[in-house]
């Protein structure tokens, strides 16, 4: 099996391409929406942990963003309980799709988190910064403090470069995404 892992700024059209190679992809935001709202075991360790910010099941996502904001140190509180249980998800998601040629990661701190292997190949997600800014003030419950929050928690943007083996260009058209993913595939497989 190949692990293909997808890297980028935010905003840069990494779910889009990683669904774009039309194979199994592991979608760690989706899988922390799902967290939120039916997992009751991180709902009680976040409350333990933010009693004051972490109120009611199913976990609504306005208190995450307000319990990140009003303590530098929450975020960390909030990524160690919510990382474990997406490992667990990951590990399950690899292991049903083990016959599988190629899956995909789609994982916003792969580096970051170390979750990455020696042997994935990492895809890295250009964009134009203007572009990108463009798409995230369009996002529904934008919030520029919680944006910059999360941005200084990883890596820069030529790091992630140097890391990777491939580089698709996003100029938000399909056309751009295909030749690119046709391009990779074709050196991989």
């Amino acid at each position: 099996m190949i692990r293909i892992g997808i890297l980028g700024d935010m905003g840069s059209g990494k779910s889009y391409v990683a669904n774009s190679f039309g194979y199994p992809v592991f979608n760690a935001d989706n899988e922390v929406s799902k967290l939120y709202k039916k997992n009751k075991k991180i709902f009680k360790q976040l409350k333990k942990q933010l009693p004051d910010q972490i109120t009611f099941f199913p976990i609504d996502k306005h208190e995450v963003t307000k319990a990140i904001l009003s303590k530098k140190s929450n975020l960390k509180k909030i990524i160690k309980i919510v990382h474990g249980e997406i490992r667990k998800n990951m590990k399950l998601f690899i292991k049903k799709n083990k016959n599988k040629k190629i899956i995909i990661l789609d994982i916003p701190l792969l580096l970051e988190n170390k979750i990455n292997n020696k042997s994935d190949i990492l895809v890295f997600v250009e964009s134009k910064k203007k572009d990108i800014e463009k798409r995230i003030k369009k996002r529904v419950n934008f919030n520029r403090r919680l944006f910059n929050k999360f941005k200084n928690i990883q890596y820069s943007k030529s790091y992630k470069k140097s890391k990777s083996d491939f580089i698709i260009k996003n100029d938000f058209t399909k056309k751009s995404v295909k030749k690119g993913i046709r391009s990779i595939l074709n050196k991989i497989q």
